[in-house]
């Protein structure tokens, strides 16, 4: 019997096809050629850490995914998933330090120039919620809305009320500390 898969799997799945789609291309120094296999490899690490996903396999998932971030260590996504197949598999304290990682690289690329990109900012909005730190989560997207006043990406996450209904999503609630 294929069972489909819930919610809660498919969000954790977009966590890991997120890092991909991200690229793990820029983990690579000096050499071309060693960066590009260092890509494939965690490209490849990061599609096996979603089958062990689907099949709920929360250590093996774990244990692929920090084989990740071991090839990719500055790619903040493969922390977030690494984070919430700690908390799937019941150590919450492996699962912050994860998350923190997450959020101090998405912190170095966060930018307050005009014109810069919403998303290092968002994401830290989300991963602050995973901490549980909802009132520091709040505090940064106001500080967002003003710092990169205009930004659509932003206004949207704001008038959307995204972290409320985020905050509200079973899925994420299995995810977050």
């Amino acid at each position: 019997m294929i069972r489909q898969p819930n919610r809660f799997r498919r969000a954790v799945s977009a966590l890991v096809a997120t890092s991909v789609l991200l690229g793990v291309g820029g983990c690579g120094k000096g050499d071309p050629k060693d960066a590009e296999l260092r890509r494939k490899q965690a490209e490849h690490l990061l599609a096996e850490a979603d089958f062990a996903v689907n099949l709920r396999e929360w250590t093996r998932a774990e244990g692929l995914l920090l084989k990740a971030t071991e090839v990719a260590p500055d790619e903040a996504e493969i922390w977030v998933s690494l984070g919430a197949a700690r908390v799937l598999r019941g150590d919450k304290a492996q699962a912050r330090t994860a998350y923190e990682k997450a959020l101090s690289l998405y912190a170095g690329t966060a930018s307050e120039k005009s014109g810069a990109p919403a998303e290092p900012w968002l994401r830290q909005v989300h991963i602050l919620a995973l901490l549980g730190r909802e009132k520091d989560a709040r505090a940064l997207l106001e500080k967002a809305g003003r710092r990169l006043d205009g930004n659509r990406e932003v206004k949207a996450f704001i008038d959307g009320r995204e972290l409320d209904r985020l905050l509200a999503d079973p899925a994420f609630a299995k995810v977050r500390l």
